[in-house]
């Protein structure tokens, strides 16, 4: 997490003026440290909450006002109602991805990850695969 946080935080350098000045305001200091890595696992904690209320509160504006053509051509004998087609597909859809999470989570936790996950983050070593 040490070095992508670094990564990513200099791919801001390069804008014009401003680039020092915000990798420094985004690292908390002058280099990476223990505040940094704690923003970020906060942000990419709450990041998926985030996520579901603004999917949430898209499907409730796509319930309300149904779903639309690009055209604005109103046809109203063609229209397939939200309830109870949509709600079910979207249920269905929704049971069999977590379902497959819940299989992967529970029974092959460390199957997508990679071993260099364990390791101490050391500022002094930069990793071989990324050198």
């Amino acid at each position: 997490f040490y070095w992508g946080a670094n990564v990513i935080i200099n791919l801001f350098s390069a804008v014009p003026y401003i680039g020092q000045d915000l990798v420094e305001w985004l690292w908390g200091g002058y280099t990476v440290c223990n505040a940094t890595l704690q923003r970020f696992f906060v942000l990419h904690f709450f990041m998926p909450f985030v996520l579901v209320f603004l999917l949430v509160i898209h499907l409730v504006f796509l319930h309300e006002s149904g779903a639309n053509n690009p055209l604005g051509v109103k046809v109203g004998n063609c229209c397939i109602p939200f309830h109870p087609y949509y709600t079910w597909k979207d249920l269905c859809g929704f049971t069999v991805a977590w379902f497959g999470l819940a299989v992967i989570c529970c029974f092959f936790p460390f199957s997508l990850m990679d071993p260099t996950n364990f390791c101490e983050a050391d500022s002094m070593v930069t990793p071989k695969h990324i050198q």
